[in-house]
């Protein structure tokens, strides 16, 4: 079992900067991939970014590219998300998820998930 812990969410003004956390502990050894989805009232679930267990691939919406890094610290096993430049349509539950399988950008493809962190853009 695995168990995610999302932290760093909160109101932040157009144009500014969140970085999120997930921290993962359990059995993390067999984590192949892990992202963050992200989901805004009213509508789905939506991928944001993944990284593979290495940290050596990542991937990205292409409505956050060059706006959010995702990364990984192997020692621990916790992840971040550090997002800038941030919009009012980004606002959203943000929520990290892992895998023991390759998984990609479908939220059906993890079987561990966190509970959620809000992030709120607004002016």
């Amino acid at each position: 079992q695995v168990q995610l812990v999302e932290s760093g969410g909160g109101l932040v003004q157009p144009g500014g900067s969140l970085r999120l956390t997930c921290a993962a502990s359990g059995r993390t050894s067999d984590l192949n991939m892990m992202g963050w989805f992200r989901q805004a009232p009213g509508k789905e679930r939506v991928f944001v970014a993944l990284i593979d267990r290495r940290g050596r691939t990542t991937v990205y919406a292409e409505s956050v590219k060059d706006r959010f890094t995702i990364s990984r610290d192997n020692a621990n096993g916790t992840i971040y998300l550090q997002m800038d430049r941030l919009k009012f349509e980004d606002t959203a539950v943000y929520s990290c998820a892992g895998s023991d399988n390759p998984s990609g950008t479908r939220p059906d493809g993890y079987e561990y998930w966190g509970q959620g962190t809000q992030v709120t853009v607004s002016s």
